[in-house]
């Protein structure tokens, strides 16, 4: 009877703690007619788990930049969410002449119009499960400036429209981000980071290569049905640069940048260096497309960039089921490894050039390529590299001169009833205990759908069948 008792009375005070916290959470409205004019009426330092800020579209933009601390949870996360506009447009915030809310003390004010992670006032050492949704931002570059402790202050050069400092179980959804100096910033202090839904463009520093329109250093990082737009014109940085541990990239659609991909080692980090997951990458599901005169004609890299090789990801790509499209007139280069010690496995993929077949090269000058069952512009080559030190092996692939896309000129890359590339894959297995489910694929703008699979799964991005556009 005594355990009995002692049960139900655990089982009360764990209820009635729940539901204590769940009614101290918080919800704060930002806006026209709302309780708050703006966001910079927000109490920031004083959030707690459950509690939701709402910021209300208006014609104008908020002219605001705040830092986000506080340990929320996986039940009660912390959220900042835009409501739309009648039309669907998203809050804009600026980073123009952006003020800071009272009570929030912060260092690298220069660094974000929003930042994660990283105060002195609140105090709070790695925040955790915080979301930001649905809002527009835009205007962190050097050519903008804001009021900060200091005064008038520019935006220093690696500044983002949101900058993850630190923090842990970090979601960012269906924002835009515009008009900075990197789109999105991750740093080697964040942990379980996931961008989606999201549409990163028009970011970057003219003439230079160092910022591009996402840039991550971070153990577990998941980008997923996403659109990568070009960057800012004279741009030289990359659509995705990353120097991660444990990093997906999934269900994307990543157009424009030097390269699409840039996957580097964790030069910030021997924490992001030694994590088991360092010596794994997923891309998987993605349209990559290279235009003309976009820079450089590799569509992505992997390995290491900062010439300490030991640090370099020495593991193995796995690239997936992408469609792959080059506009180039000339030569297109697939990959470039930096070593003879990085490995890729291709599988399931759609490599197509609008040049002939004889443009297009597996491999740069090392490195190691395993690819099985994709469909590939017929006369390609592994390498154009005259000093070519490293090895394709290639079996089984499809090869013509057109995989058969519904509309190429609208960028409808799905295969059409009479492709070749329908039911040409295979289960992309990866070991004993993982295999990759692809069980869904991009939708634009920004988003998913559901991948229907009848009979073996296709070749590329997407599913002959389409489903009705919706949500995981």
């Amino acid at each position: 009877m005594r355990s009995f008792y002692l049960t139900i009375c655990t089982v009360s005070v764990i209820t009635s703690l729940c539901v204590s916290a769940t009614a101290l959470a918080k919800d704060y409205h930002a806006g026209p007619g709302q309780e708050l004019e703006s966001p910079y009426e927000v109490p920031w330092h004083a959030m707690q788990p459950g509690d939701t800020v709402f910021i209300h579209w208006r014609q104008k933009p908020y002219h605001n930049k705040w830092v986000l601390v506080g340990h929320g949870t996986a039940e009660q996360p912390i959220t900042v969410s835009g409501v739309a506009g009648p039309n669907g447009q998203l809050p804009v915030i600026d980073g123009e002449r952006a003020t800071t809310p009272p009570g929030l003390d912060f260092w690298s004010e220069q660094r974000a119009v929003i930042k994660i992670g990283g105060s002195n006032v609140p105090d709070v050492e790695h925040p955790t499960h915080i979301i930001v949704e649905n809002l527009d931002i835009r205007a962190a570059h050097p050519e903008y400036m804001f009021l900060g402790r200091g005064g008038l202050e520019a935006y220093s050069e690696a500044a983002s429209a949101i900058y993850v400092e630190s923090g842990s179980n970090i979601t960012v959804r269906n924002c835009i981000m515009r008009d900075c100096a990197n789109g999105f910033f991750s740093a080697f202090e964040s942990r379980d980071v996931l961008v989606e839904g999201c549409y990163i463009h028009t970011n970057g520093m003219e003439g230079t290569y160092y910022q591009h329109n996402a840039y991550s250093a971070t153990r577990g990082m998941t980008y997923q049905f996403n659109q990568f737009g070009p960057l800012r014109k004279g741009c030289r940085g990359n659509a995705l640069k990353d120097r991660s541990a444990g990093l997906i990239v999934r269900y994307n659609w990543i157009e424009g940048g030097n390269r699409q991909l840039d996957l580097v080692e964790g030069d910030d980090s021997m924490d992001i260096i030694n994590d088991p997951r360092y010596g794994q990458t997923f891309v998987y599901g993605n349209v990559l497309i290279e235009h003309e005169g976009g820079g450089n004609n590799q569509i992505l890299h992997y390995g290491g960039d900062n010439g300490n090789e030991p640090d370099y990801r020495k593991g193995v790509l796995y690239f997936l089921n992408n469609t792959v499209i080059s506009h180039l007139s000339g030569r297109t280069t697939i990959a470039r490894l930096s070593t003879n010690e990085e490995t890729a496995v291709m599988t399931g993929n759609v490599f197509y050039t609008t040049a002939p077949g004889s443009q297009l090269a597996i491999l740069d000058e090392s490195g190691l390529v395993r690819m099985t069952g994709n469909w590939i512009k017929k006369g390609w080559t592994s390498s154009h590299e005259e000093g070519f030190e490293g090895r394709v092996i290639a079996s089984g692939n499809i090869e013509g001169e057109s995989p058969g896309f519904v509309d190429f000129a609208r960028h409808d890359f799905r295969p059409t009833s009479d492709s070749i590339c329908i039911d040409a894959g295979a289960p992309l297995v990866i070991d004993k205990s993982h295999e990759i489910i692809l069980d869904w694929e991009y939708a634009k703008p920004r988003g998913a759908r559901k991948r229907t699979i009848t009979g073996a799964i296709d070749l590329g991005a997407f599913e002959s069948r389409v489903t009705p556009t919706s949500t995981p």
